[in-house]
């Protein structure tokens, strides 16, 4: 890697940090300069606008879920063991060891960005919220596949459901700081395997 990249990389990582806690529209180079030490020349060498700054950051932030919760649960053996894999390693990334200092930045970012026109920032995280509803879907689906699951289960719909857990221990366990939150997460995905379940 050269320097300029390692550069980049640190910028982008600071970034994704500083979005978690003060959001997305919040993110400027001035900002970045204050939080790194770097110019404010040096880093609009790097992001020539505030819109490619933030796609940058929405990048590198996908790239770390994937690194931190995607990857390491698709090595589990299929069916319910990578699903109960996905669904740890997306609490710890909200709000654990994996996370960002402000949570899950891409349920602070879709919070931001829902009512926003379409764009090339509110594209990137809509594709990567759908990349990751499909990929609890096709783990689902493989469970059926393997007869782990019900045939008549429905693999979307379950998905959906985990998605809404996902959400609501987010909200608890950030924002109302309710001791329960991970515990009732955790009982409700219970739920949904055994509805599921053959």
């Amino acid at each position: 890697m050269s320097k300029g990249e390692e550069t980049r990389a640190a910028v982008l990582d600071e970034a994704a940090r500083q979005v978690s806690l003060v959001g997305l529209g919040a993110l400027t180079i001035g900002l970045l300069a204050d939080k790194t030490g770097l110019s404010k020349s040096g880093l609009f060498g790097h992001f020539r606008s505030k819109e490619q700054l933030q796609v940058a950051v929405i990048d590198w932030a996908g790239e770390l879920f994937a690194e931190r919760v995607l990857r390491p649960a698709l090595k589990m053996p299929r069916g319910e063991p990578r699903l109960r894999e996905l669904f740890d390693r997306k609490l710890r990334w909200d709000n654990g060891d994996l996370a960002l200092p402000g949570g899950c930045f891409f349920t602070s970012v879709s919070a931001e960005l829902d009512d926003a026109p379409p764009g090339p920032v509110r594209d990137r995280v809509v594709q990567i919220e759908r990349d990751y509803v499909d990929t609890i879907a096709t783990v689902f689906r493989t469970g059926v596949s393997e007869g782990q699951f019900r045939a008549d289960a429905d693999p979307e719909q379950y998905a959906f459901d985990i998605r809404g857990v996902l959400m609501s221990y987010h909200l608890a366990s950030r924002l109302l700081a309710d001791p329960q939150a991970e515990d009732r997460a955790r009982a409700a995905f219970e739920a949904l395997l055994r509805a599921a379940k053959v």
